[in-house]
Parts: structure tokens; sequence; C-alpha cells
């Protein structure tokens, strides 16, 4: 007599559904981690989106319209034009950065980084999420600060690809570059010292207020070693036309970086460094 009972596949129970495939789960993990770091740059407002536009304000009025008249044009541009992309990109670097080297560390902090840890989630999910948290961090002070920005200087778009381009990998590879920094803290000291002491002259020393071409010949040399230049001035290209380096260049650099930093800190997760310490 023919067998007419049903196949039952091993492992799950009869009148069982199949539960959700692992990519919708990773899918879910990875909106969750950004939508998390979304709502707390919303819920605080006053710290994250605020003081870069006060900030901002403060640099156009000492230096563009106080200093500017005796420093004359720029590049051949008016020195507020100039000045005015250099501005948002040295606050999206630096919200990038800030934003996901204090939310990962406050996980390390409150020791609920392990609950991510134990989940279903690959550690490149984690670290995806959390860079792409601090993007959107950079991309909305970035649009803040360009709407400062236009109330004191007249901003053109020569090339909008390029704009775009250089604002979303400079702000990922300073959200992966705050992730590596959180990995290694050990406490909200080591979590300042490189903004403090690496970030910020590397920033101010990245083509933010001047063009390198005014430098002497030897400074320009070392100068071209900042990858900041490079991020500044393809993004100053979206604008204004011009650049004290190759475009081509610059974006080769920032997709390298990108891709080399987002490796390393998959790396350093699986391999528990700072976590499992």
């Amino acid at each position: 007599m023919a067998d007419t009972e049903p196949a039952i596949v091993a492992g799950t129970a009869p009148g069982a559904s199949a539960g959700p495939s692992i990519a919708v789960v990773r899918w879910v993990g990875f909106q969750t981690i950004v939508i998390r770091e979304y709502g707390r740059i919303v819920r605080i407002w006053g710290q994250t989106l605020v003081p870069p536009a006060v900030t901002t304000s403060l640099y156009f009025v000492i230096f563009a319209s106080l200093l500017g008249q005796r420093i004359g044009p720029m590049g051949g541009f008016d020195y507020k034009q100039y000045l005015a992309p250099g501005l948002i990109m040295m606050q999206v670097i630096q919200n990038s950065y800030g934003n996901v080297v204090s939310s990962f560390f406050g996980a390390k902090f409150g020791k609920h980084v392990e609950e991510l840890l134990v989940s279903p989630l690959p550690n490149w999910i984690i670290v995806a999420g959390y860079a792409v948290g601090g993007l959107v961090r950079g991309i909305m002070v970035g649009l803040v600060v360009t709407v400062v920005a236009l109330v004191f200087a007249r901003l053109s778009v020569h090339h909008f690809a390029a704009i775009v381009a250089a604002a979303l990998l400079t702000s990922l590879v300073f959200a992966l570059a705050g992730f590596i920094n959180a990995i290694f803290a050990r406490s909200f000291d080591q979590v300042n010292f490189i903004p403090v002491f690496v970030l910020t002259p590397l920033t101010y020393f990245g083509g933010v207020f001047y063009s390198v071409s005014q430098l002497p010949g030897w400074a320009q040399k070392i100068s071209l070693v900042n990858p900041i230049l490079h991020m500044v001035n393809a993004f100053r290209y979206g604008f204004l036309g011009s650049s004290d380096v190759h475009v081509g260049t610059a974006f080769a650099l920032m997709s390298l970086l990108a891709a080399a930093l987002f490796a390393a800190a998959v790396l350093l997760l699986n391999r528990g460094v700072g976590i499992r310490d």
C-alpha cells in the first residue's frame, strides 16, 4: 500500500511556518541600529544640530566678514564663497566622527553592546549600521550648515554629483574612523584624544580656510599627505569648479579609505578588541 503520509521536513514541527529569512533578519537589525541613531540625533538636537550652526556663523562673522576684506580673493573667488564649502565639510567631518565614537563607546560603557554581539547579526551589519548612523548625522549637519552659509555667501553649483559624492564618502570615512576609535577607547578621555589632537589639526591644515597654492613648495607637498585636503577640495570643486588637487585622485582616495576602514572595523570587532579585553 502506498504511503500517503505528508512529508515532514526534518527539524520543523508539523503545521509550523518557516521563520523569516536571514536576509530579512539582517535588514531589520540594520534598520533598527540606524533608526536608533537617527532618534538619538533628533532627540538631542540642541547638542547635535544647533552648535554646528552657531559655530559656522561665528566663523563667517570673524573670518569672512572681519578678516575677509584684508585677505581678499582666494583662488580667484570671493573669500566668503571660497570659505563656505570648507566650513560645511569641516562640520560634516567632526559630526560624523563624533556621533559614532560617542554612540558606540556609550554602548560599551553601558554594557549593552553585548546584546548586539549575541544577536543573529553579523559584525559587518553592526559596523554598517553605526557607520550609516554617523553618515546621517554628518549629512543632516551639512544641510543645516549649508543653510547658514547661504545667509553669508552666494553658492553656485558647478557639479552636483561631486558635492553629493564627496559629502557621503567623507562622512562615511570619518564615521568608520570614529567606530575604530570607540573600539580602542577605554575611557572618555581616550574618546576625546583623537578628535582634539589629531582630527582638529588635520582639519585646520586641510585647506578649509585657505588655498594650499599660497603655501611654499615644501608645505604644499606635506599638505598633500593630509586626506582631509583632498576631501575638502573635492567638495569645493562641486561648488566652484576649482580644486587644488586632482579630483579623480581625491575620490579614489576616499573610496579606498572607506573600504579599508570598514574592513578594519569588522576585523577588530570579530576579534573582540576592546570588548572582550
